[in-house]
């Protein structure tokens, strides 16, 4: 019985296997220079997508050196984490302000299952702390190598049916603003603010940290299981309605799904093991390097062991299982959409890629998340969400995601991931969400002098 990650090498040595020769060249690349003409070193987001040269880079150890640099670092002053938003979000040529020093956990309540923790503090991170208190995050994202604000400023994610985003369980956090005061925000002070910076791209203030409501710390299994995409299209709803975590990933040119199931459970531990996704994914390049010139050969290759497949298994705590190591760069599209509209767009997401992009190889992913009420910018504001993200090799060309994809996921009435990449501004948003207005005034009676507005944010702000 071959497993998913003995599946994809299979198909790549099929392909070698016919002595044919790599057929798929990447675009040559701009590199960016080291510095500018000012000496000033460059910053770089994860992907490549993104670079300035910050005239300063800072990063406080204390809240009054926080205040300190708020009231005189040069503007644009944008916090930064992992770097792992693929838009111009955090890109300034001001200050790049870091939060590394505010990280760890401050306090926490055993009976109510809550903790206080440092805004910088990196999700892998928490994961840990969690653990070490007897309790677990009650959702978490792909990707755990964002800081906990940054991650809840974007509306970051997992994917469960009854399960909101990251932000969902924050019960408070505090903000510093621009005039170094310090605001404690919930939904029973400072109200607005509260509903208005949850999710707030770091436009707001900067928050200091968060009181979280998590789950007591319990084991989850994890299934992982390859399967025709027809067939895991047939039972989504179910998928989805009947487990805690569900979410797949569509192998493009392949007629293959991957299916990943989490749910808690009593048994005993089993460790997941060294994450091998990353070979798997170069595997898939060299099956599209090799025979991307013919889509047909390609799911022929890739569909010869698909009847012999395995499922993955194993049981730890959640941490450790929802998020995966993701070592091998790449530029990322993601909408929310209303939940029936889905797996329409999803279908003809699936059909342009296949008639028109040969080059893409990595998984199209499609998540459901539960809407949530007290963020008014969230992407699953007032209703019950399906998302859809598509992605392309850091080195590959990654424009058609807004010549042909974004299309697709805007007329099905999908809001973007708030750290992932698209085209839209001020006048888009004000359409998608009905509070934009009052947040625009709230951010600017905060940052009246738009001291933490980068180029990038002005446009999403609809600031000239």
């Amino acid at each position: 019985m071959l497993n998913r990650r003995q599946f994809l090498g299979f198909t790549a040595a099929s392909s070698a296997s016919l002595m044919l020769p790599a057929c798929y060249k990447a675009p040559a690349k701009i590199i960016p220079a080291a510095q500018d003409a000012q000496g000033h070193y460059i910053w770089q987001n994860w992907s490549g997508s993104e670079h300035a040269y910050p005239s300063q880079r800072l990063a406080p150890n204390t809240l009054d050196e926080l205040k300190t640099t708020l009231a005189n670092a040069t503007a644009p002053i944008r916090c930064v984490g992992a770097g792992h938003s693929f838009n111009g979000q955090c890109a300034t040529n001001g200050t790049l302000l870091a939060l590394d020093n505010f990280s760890g956990l401050v306090s926490h309540d055993e009976a109510k299952n809550t903790a206080v923790i440092k805004a910088g503090t990196r999700l892998q991170q928490l994961g840990q702390l969690l653990e070490s208190i007897g309790q677990d995050m009650v959702n978490i994202p792909d990707v755990n190598k964002q800081t906990l604000a940054g991650a809840i400023a974007t509306g970051t994610h997992g994917s469960g049916y009854t399960l909101p985003a990251l932000h969902g369980r924050v019960q408070s956090f505090k903000l510093l603003t621009v005039q170094g005061q310090e605001l404690n925000c919930s939904t029973s002070q400072n109200a607005d603010i509260f509903h208005a910076a949850l999710v707030g791209l770091g436009s707001f203030g900067v928050v200091t940290e968060y009181t979280l409501e998590n789950w007591p710390l319990a084991y989850t299994e994890r299934q992982v299981t390859m399967l025709p995409l027809e067939n895991l299209l047939a039972e989504w709803s179910d998928l989805y309605q009947k487990n805690r975590n569900a979410e797949f990933f569509y192998i493009p040119f392949t007629g293959l799904a991957m299916k990943v199931l989490h749910n808690q459970t009593t048994k005993a531990v089993t460790p997941r093991g060294v994450d091998k996704d990353m070979d798997s994914l170069m595997d898939l390049k060299k099956l599209r390097d090799y025979v991307g010139w013919s889509p047909s050969l390609r799911k022929r290759i890739a569909q010869m062991v698909a009847d012999n497949h395995g499922t993955e298994y194993a049981v730890d705590y959640a941490w450790k299982l929802l998020a995966s190591e993701r070592s091998v760069r790449f530029h990322e599209m993601e909408y929310h959409l209303p939940l029936d509209a889905q797996l329409p767009a999803l279908k003809e997401v699936i059909a342009v890629i296949e008639s028109q992009r040969h080059d893409v190889f990595f998984p199209i992913e499609a998540r459901v998340i539960k809407g949530d009420e007290n963020a008014w910018l969230s992407p699953f504001y007032q209703q019950d969400t399906g998302s859809i993200a598509v992605h392309a090799y850091y080195e590959d060309d990654y424009q058609f995601l807004y010549t042909l994809i974004e299309p697709i996921l805007k007329r099905y009435g999908g809001r973007p991931h708030w750290g992932k990449l698209h085209s839209l501004s001020d006048k888009d948003f004000a359409l998608l969400y009905p509070q934009w207005q009052q947040v625009k005034a709230i951010r600017q009676q905060l940052d009246p002098q738009g001291k933490l507005l980068n180029s990038y944010t002005q446009k999403i702000w609809g600031v000239a």
